[in-house]
């Protein structure tokens, strides 16, 4: 149990690190371009693992291609190239506090597609937790909010913390039937699929790859260790301690962000991000703590 517990602790620190090393190769790869080649290299390092599921994944795909394409491009093309293009205009630490909000907006999002019920405890944690987004995207100036002036950064991470809650709960709806490591190689090649249009438009727009020692450093992390081991360790993780128990650790990661935000690129975490930061967990607190079962997040 200790090694299953470190297995999904390890897990959320190389998704913590994805922040940073996105964060850092900013300045020399457009933000399309890596989600396009995260998603790619990822894909095509796990599919020689998962050899013994392709028939089940070329069935599924013969199948539902359109819903797999569209649920991956949601929860990883849209995501992750909105999180990558917010890393331009706002901070690693910030971004990190924002995505804790993922949970409450897929309960929030579940009553509305799945019907679930969202009950008193998950409506007030909701409110509280968009309190502190309001907060954090304000950056604590009450007037930003009646000038409706905000920061591009911090509203590109709100909406990449929106399509990660619509695709959990899209994801759960969908019901496509086979393990989980097989069917996030699936949504990886979906997701690269759908970035593809997005990196096209981006080098056409004259925007392209600059790549020293660093970005391909950080290139290689994000595929690698922050993408393809990232996604095989939740599935361990999710298999040894179960869904609940490995969903619980997510919120490990914000906090691994900050730490590698300070250590790496030197950041530091601003009054407004304090103030949001307490928002969402309370609201955190009441809407998955005070409830018997815990939905399963998907790595990504």
């Amino acid at each position: 149990m200790p090694l299953a517990y470190a297995t999904a602790v390890l897990c959320w620190l190389l998704s913590a690190g994805v922040y940073i090393a996105a964060k850092w190769v900013a300045p020399e790869m457009p933000p399309w371009a890596l989600c396009f080649w995260r998603l790619a290299l990822a894909c095509a390092i796990l599919l020689p693992i998962v050899h013994r599921h392709h028939g089940a994944m070329i069935a599924l795909v013969r199948s539902r291609a359109v819903e797999v394409l569209i649920v991956g491009a949601i929860g990883l093309t849209l995501c992750q190239g909105m999180i990558y293009t917010g890393l331009n205009y706002t901070d690693a630490t910030t971004a990190g506090i924002i995505m804790a909000l993922s949970p409450v907006m897929t309960m929030v999002l579940a009553r509305f597609v799945l019907g679930e019920s969202l009950g008193v405890w998950k409506a007030l944690g909701a409110l509280l937790s968009l309190i502190g987004m309001v907060a954090i995207v304000a950056r604590g100036d009450p007037a930003a909010l009646m000038r409706l002036q905000f920061n591009p950064g911090e509203l590109w991470i709100v909406g990449s913390a929106f399509c990660w809650g619509l695709y959990t709960v899209l994801l759960r709806r969908s019901k496509f039937g086979i393990e989980l490591l097989p069917m996030v190689v699936l949504l990886l090649g979906a997701g690269a699929l759908a970035a593809l249009p997005f990196y096209l438009w981006e080098l056409i727009s004259g925007e392209r790859s600059a790549l020293h020692l660093n970005g391909l450093l950080a290139l290689a992390y994000v595929a690698g260790p922050g993408g393809a081991l990232m996604y095989y360790l939740y599935n361990r993780s999710v298999e040894t301690l179960g869904a609940g128990r490995a969903s619980m650790l997510l919120y490990l990661q914000t906090l691994f962000v900050a730490i590698l935000a300070y250590v790496f690129l030197g950041e530091s975490l601003h009054d407004y991000d304090l103030i949001g930061a307490a928002f969402i967990i309370a609201g955190l607190v009441l809407a998955t703590a005070i409830k018997a079962k815990t939905p399963a997040p998907q790595a990504g």
